[in-house]
This record gives C-alpha cells, structure tokens and sequence, in this order.
C-alpha cells in the first residue's frame, strides 16, 4: 500500500449542502455526480486506511460567519451562498456527510475561500505534522481539488487525486479537471492506490 508517513488525508468540502441529496448545490448536479464515483465510499476506504496507518486525516469544510462577513461580494461561486444563506458555519449545511464525520483527534479545517491554503493555518499544520504529500478527495475536482492541489504544488508538497473519490458538477468537467490536475499531482483510483507496493 501507498499510505505510508508523511502523508497527509484531505477531505475536502463533503458537507451535506453539496454532497447530501437535500444540499442545494448537491442538487445542481453534485449528488449525481458523487453517486456516480462512488465517492462517499471511496472516502470511507481512504480514511480506514489512514486510520489504520496513523495518517492524519484533515477535514476543510468550506462556511461563512452568520453575517457573511468573509463572503466575497464579487464571486460567482459565494455569491449564492449568501444570497440564499447558504454555508453559515455551525449549521446542517456546514457540517460533514454523516457517512464519513470526524473522530476525536482528526483536524477541521474552516476555510473561507476555495483553497484550504488561503488565509488559514493549512500550510502551518502540514509542516508540524512533518507532511510532505497529500491525499485529496472531495467536491468538487473543477473547484476546491484543483486548487488545493495548485496551491500545495507551489509549496512543495506532492499530491495524490483519487479520480473515484473527486466529483464535479458534471462528468465532463470532472474529467476535464483531473486532465488539469495530472500535470501537479498523481491521478489514481484509490484501489490502485491502496493495492500498490
């Protein structure tokens, strides 16, 4: 198996308003698109494994204060956020998939922005937790997998995209994404992840 120390497992922005078939961007195209990768199960194997392993499993969850404080006038992806008070932190929206929720000792990252780098303590944690690779899984791959896989190349960090554990609003832009994110990071499926020597 790959997983081994000094890695890191990602968990990006599973939360019920974009992954649950009640979330409003989950309904957009996101719920179908997670149903089709198998990604909720997927996630499930990776983070048995990390667990299994003593990997540190870090949960982003994507939120804005009740007033909306942090939310970006200007973008198109929050403006809907807030035009419709959608993703306020501590609410059903914000909180992780049931299927796949935290544990005691596992992190949970806030972040504000689509990278989990931007104005956070992400890189900060990573360096005293000695990480040099990280595993990303989430929603959406055209999003918030992308970037984080960008942002994590420009600080050295190597990085593993899991193609059945990654959705995108739609079929085509996920595997438009992961034809992207093959240049910065090792597109793989997480059995042929979890198998290797």
């Amino acid at each position: 198996m790959m997983m081994k120390s000094g890695q890191a497992l990602l968990v990006l922005d599973v939360i019920n308003e974009i992954v649950h078939p009640d979330g409003k961007y989950a309904k957009e195209g996101y719920f179908t698109q997670v149903e089709r990768t198998r990604l909720i199960e997927n996630t499930q194997k990776l983070i048995h494994a990390a667990r299994e392993n003593d990997i540190p499993i870090i949960y982003v969850v994507v939120g804005f204060s009740q007033n909306y404080v942090e939310c970006p006038e200007s973008s198109s992806v929050f403006s809907l956020a807030k035009r419709n008070e959608l993703l306020k932190i501590n609410t059903w929206g914000t909180q992780v998939y049931a299927d796949i929720s935290p544990r005691d000792g596992d992190i949970i990252l806030v972040k504000n922005r689509v990278s989990p780098f931007y104005q956070t303590n992400l890189d900060l944690i990573l360096r005293q937790l000695n990480i040099k690779s990280l595993l990303l899984t989430g929603v959406s791959t055209e999003f918030v997998v992308l970037s984080t896989a960008a942002d994590a190349h420009d600080r050295d960090y190597s990085s593993f995209v899991f193609e059945d554990a990654t959705a995108a609003v739609d079929e085509e832009t996920h595997l438009a994404a992961l034809k992207l994110l093959a240049n910065k990071a090792t597109v793989l499926s997480v059995e042929n992840f979890l198998t290797s020597e």
